[in-house]
Formats: structure tokens, sequence, C-alpha cells
């Protein structure tokens, strides 16, 4: 009761006499023995005592964790946050002395002296080992935008163990979350949060993401879960599991909040963070093994379209208006009895542009992660930017990494008392590889450009079947079989859904699909025909040409309608959208990618195809990488 009212009380002052109540008990055993002589007397102390005792290190182990969480919790607290707050006096954490109880090693009761800091220190090992399981435990019952919050609380309760260890000897951080992670193996490149964010991405983010280019950023799609993936149910926990204390943990779950209905970049830094440099290729790998399964399962049902489309198609005529030139375009495209088709195919096409996109925004993260490193290294490596903005380096005599160690070796080396100078020789060589290792690290690869040669390798063996070269050696405008028809009729079509038919707008599959698209028809080399041939261009065209047609004609008769386009406006401004995206695309595909690097053909000035040139690709040239089932 004494100890209760003192944990309480959160009197800083009494505190420190929270192991005061037992002298009572020392004092009553003594008696018991000496003045009483009652041995069934002190064994009832005993047994008291030993329950007391258990339910203090337990109430003390809770109250010294949590008053360090909350500690932790509120020195990472956003400034920005506690500014904008009206009160923000409840997020600050009053000082507590508690190092004088974590330095107790010899506590006096019923004559046994109990190292009470190493029992406080078992206790909090194992009690962390507790927190980060359940984190882990909470994040598998929640989707892939809930690795931010993730993030969140294992940044505290780093920053919990950090100010611990100033105190007691814990155990390493990183060693008891690998522990966790079931990630202790040195051939293991799988861990337990990269498979649950695999699994996540396999079974629920790809399939029910839609992504919004502008924003960078993936949303789940309002038509609802195409694929429901089963979870566990999320645990719950003390409050000492989160932030330690009621207002911290309410103020955390807003910020987490923010995060919870998107996926973008602040994920993507997290994930990058959780799952560390080690895992990062298992992820990466099972991401371009994703890529490739879909893209197999995708050609056979583009062979089942390609089989709906009239052998040849023309350009269409600007003298039906486009009125006319939407007759004909449905006339061309009679997949009409082939919707369930075209659903699966617009499906893979967003699964594959989404993981595209994935690697993009990883790409991104990773860049800017290798400049920060080069900000710090590069003094160290005698790297400076010069006046033109290029990179320049010191001489390799100069560099100071290298110098300081050289420096360092010569005066301990020449002095008189040196008992082992081979040592220092070893040190400089040391520095001397160090140097030429960071160095190599400045200059890294990009994992978007990897994952397009990746999938340009997987699409090589369907080549013939998605590309027909031209009999005549000149572009043929009639070809109906190529993949670019195929692209360009889904396109059009989808694109007079969301303006028809109000509960099918841009929501329902999002610009995965033009990235998939895209990026596909760029790879075949592709491009140029689509963008000359196109339904949606073409349609475009027709309705400018149309437009100053009509134009012209009320200049000279104002009593005609000018409204000649009414109906048409939506869908019009749909397809522009639509083109301003598919350039984006290519433009990023363009300078990621070069035709002339890669498996692709190109079209010269002259209109000849150029086929496919360079090297050959195949997947065997991607087996570096850690399979996923490591």
């Amino acid at each position: 009761m004494l100890v209760d009212n003192v944990i309480e009380s959160q009197d800083p002052g009494l505190l420190e006499s929270i192991l005061m109540p037992f002298d009572i008990y020392n004092d009553a055993a003594q008696n018991a023995l000496t003045m009483l002589k009652q041995r069934f007397l002190y064994d009832e102390i005993e047994a008291e005592v030993d329950l007391c005792f258990d339910q203090l290190l337990y109430k003390l182990n809770e109250i010294i964790f949590s008053y360090y969480k909350s500690r932790a919790a509120s020195d990472l607290l956003d400034q920005s946050f506690i500014a904008s707050c009206n009160d923000d006096n409840k997020y600050f954490v009053k000082p507590m002395r508690f190092n004088e109880i974590l330095k107790l090693r010899r506590v006096k009761l019923l004559g046994r002296s109990i190292d009470l800091r190493s029992l406080l220190t078992q206790r909090l090992n194992k009690l962390i080992r507790e927190n980060i399981d359940f984190l882990f435990d909470r994040f598998e019952g929640l989707d892939l935008c809930a690795v931010v919050e993730l993030q969140q609380h294992l940044e505290i309760l780093k920053h919990s163990h950090n100010l611990l260890s100033k105190d007691l000897e814990l155990d390493s951080f990183s060693l008891m979350l690998n522990e966790m992670q079931e990630n202790l193996s040195l051939i293991s490149y799988s861990s337990r949060l990269a498979s649950q964010i695999w699994t996540e991405m396999q079974n629920d983010f790809f399939p029910n993401f839609i992504l919004c280019n502008t924003t960078q950023r993936f949303i789940r799609s309002i038509k609802g879960d195409r694929h429901a993936s089963q979870r566990a149910s999320v645990p719950s926990g003390k409050s000492y599991f989160f932030c330690g204390s009621q207002d911290l943990n309410a103020a955390y779950h807003n910020l987490a909040a923010m995060y919870s209905e998107f996926f973008g970049i602040p994920h993507m830094f997290a994930v990058v963070q959780l799952i560390g440099l080690r895992s990062l290729p298992w992820i990466i790998r099972a991401i371009l093994d994703h890529i490739a399964v879909k893209v197999n399962v995708l050609i056979p049902k583009i062979y089942g379209l390609q089989d709906a489309l009239p052998k040849s198609i023309g350009l269409l005529p600007f003298d039906g208006g486009v009125a006319g030139s939407q007759k004909i375009i449905h006339e061309l495209l009679t997949w009409g009895t082939k919707s369930e088709l075209k659903f699966e195919v617009l499906q893979s096409l967003k699964e594959v542009g989404s993981a595209l996109y994935w690697m993009s925004l990883l790409d991104l993260v990773l860049r800017e992660i290798d400049t920060t490193q080069f900000m710090q290294t590069a003094p160290w490596l005698g790297l400076f930017m010069g006046t033109d903005g290029q990179l320049k380096e010191v001489d390799s005599g100069n560099r100071p990494l290298v110098s300081l160690f050289r420096l360092a070796n010569t005066e301990i080396v020449s002095h008189a008392t040196c008992q082992n100078p081979n040592s220092f020789n070893i040190m400089l060589k040391q520095a001397e590889a160090a140097d030429l290792i960071y160095k190599k690290n400045i200059i890294s690869a990009s994992v978007l450009e990897y994952a397009l040669a990746f999938t340009s390798a997987a699409l090589d063996k369907h080549y013939s079947k998605l590309s027909a070269n031209p009999k005549t050696g000149f572009i043929d405008i009639t070809t109906s079989k190529d993949f670019y028809r195929i692209f360009s009729g889904l396109q059009f079509e989808y694109l007079e859904e969301t303006v028809l038919e109000s509960s099918r707008r841009h929501d329902s599959w999002g610009d995965s699909v033009a990235w998939a698209g895209c990026t596909i028809i760029y790879l075949l080399g592709q491009q140029l025909h689509f963008e000359l041939f196109d339904f949606s261009y073409q349609f475009l065209n027709i309705a400018e040409v149309e437009n100053a047609a009509i134009a012209h004609t009320l200049s000279f008769d104002r009593s005609k309608n000018s409204n000649f386009l009414q109906g048409y406006e939506i869908l019009l401004e749909a397809m522009r959208k639509a083109r301003r995206l598919n350039n984006h695309v290519f433009s990023m595909l363009r300078a990621r990618c070069p035709l002339e690097d890669k498996v692709a053909c190109a079209i010269k000035h002259s209109g000849a195809p150029q086929h496919r040139i360079t090297f050959v690709n195949t997947l065997s040239a991607f087996e570096t990488l850690p399979q996923k089932e490591a």
C-alpha cells in the first residue's frame, strides 16, 4: 500500500524512499525470530515479502519504462506540432530521479543481499523485447500505410533504450530488434518485417491501391478491395507500449493518422529505414519477380484481345467529324463480349504500373540518402564542387582521410618508443582501402533503371507476338496486332467509361495503367507508332480541326450555333489529361532508359524502322540479387 501510494503520487521526493517500507518487514522478521521465537510467524513474513517484492519489481519496472518512454516521446515530438497546441505543457514530462534506484546493487532483505540493478536490467530487457514484438504484431494487423506509425514507435523505443542505457547495461537495441525480426542468421536476407511488407504489397497494396501521379501517392480504391487480404486482429496494449502517457499517445496517434490514408515518399523512407540495406535487395528481387509473373499472365490475355481486332485498321477520316470518328472506333473495337478479359488486362497493367512506380519512389529515396551520405563523406575523400558546378578531386596524395592517417603513422613509427610499427602501417593501409570503398559508393546505380531493364528482359520472349516487323521496310499504318493498338483501344474505352458512367471515375484504376502501358510500349519500341495512331490522339486532332472549321464558318454566319462539340467537352478534356500523363511517362523513360542502350527499336527520320540493336537482355543477367525464398 505504501509503495502504491508513492507510485500513484508521482512525488520525486518520495520515490527515492520506495524501498523503505521493506525495513518494516526486516524488523518484523527479526522480532519474530529473536524476541517471539516463532518460526511459523517468520515463514509467514517471508512469504509476504516474496510476494510484495515481486510486486514491487513489477510496478517499478512499469513506472520506469513508462517514464523513459514518455521522455523519449516528448523529445521526439514534432516541435511545430507542439507550437500549434494551446496547452503544450501536457506534452512536457517532469523529471523523476530514477538514477539513484537504478544504482542499487545491494538491497538487504531478510538477511539476504539482492542486486536490484541486475533484476531491473533483466526485466527491462524482457519488456523492450515484448514491446518490439507487440509493435510488429500491431503492424501485421494493419495495411502498408501503417509503416510510418511503426517507424515512429520504434524510434521512440530506441531513444528510450538509449536513455536507459546511461544507467543500465542493457542488451544492444539492434540485437534485440534483429532477434524479434528473426534476422540473426548471416545468410538470411529476409526478416519478419520484410516478409510482412512484401505480403502486404502482394496481397493488398498492388491489387487494391491506385496511383495519383500528380501527388506521387497511392490511395485505396473507392471501389473497395478487389482482393481481400486476411490479416490478424490488431492487439491492444498498455500505454507504455506506445508513448508512455495518454496525452502523448493521442498526439502521436493524430500524427500517424495523417499518413494512414495514403502511401508516398514518407512511407518509402520508413520502409528503407526499417528493413535496412540487408533486406532491401530481397524486397527488390521479389518485386521484379512479381513484375515478370504479371507480364507472363498478361500476355495470353492480350492475345485474346488481339484476335478480336480486325485485320487492318486505317487512319480515322476527318470528314466524319468527332461523332463519325467515335462511331468508327466503336466498330473497330469489338470487345463487347470480352468485358471480363478487359478487366483482367487492366488489373494486370495496374499492378505492373504500381510496381514500377513503387520502384521509382524507392529510387528517389535511395538517391536522397546517397546524397546525404556523400555530403558527409566528400570532405574526407578530397571531393569538392568546382566553380563550374562539376565535382572535382584533389590529388591522390593529398586526400584528407589518407593524409591524416599517413601523418599520424609517420610520427608514431619514427618515435623511439614505438614498440610495434607494423600495426600502424596496417592502419594506414586500411585507411587507403576505406578511401577507395567510400569513393566507389558515391556512384550508385538506379533501382528504377534496373527494374526497367528487367521488364525489358521479361518482354523479350514475347516480342514477336507484340510487335510485328513491317514487311515493306517502312511504318505500316494498318497494323492492328501490335501492343500499342491494344493499349490504345483500352485507353479510349476506359476514358469513355469514366465520362459516361459517373460510378466509374478515374479513381477506378488511377494512373498505374498508363505507367504500365506506356512502359511496355516504349520497351517494345512502339512509342512513335502510338503517338501517331492512338485513337484518342487522332480523336483530339479531328476535334481540333472541326473546331477550327466551325469557328471559321461562324465568323461569316452568326446565326449558327457554336456549341457543336456539346457533350464531348468532358471526354476531350479527359483525353488531354491522358496525353499529358503519357508524355510525362515517356519523358521519364527516355531519361532513364535510352533506346540506344536497351533492347528496343527506333524509327529513323526517313520513316524506316531501326530494329533491335546493341545487346540482348536475359533474365539470367539479374540472378545476382538474393532469391526471395532465401
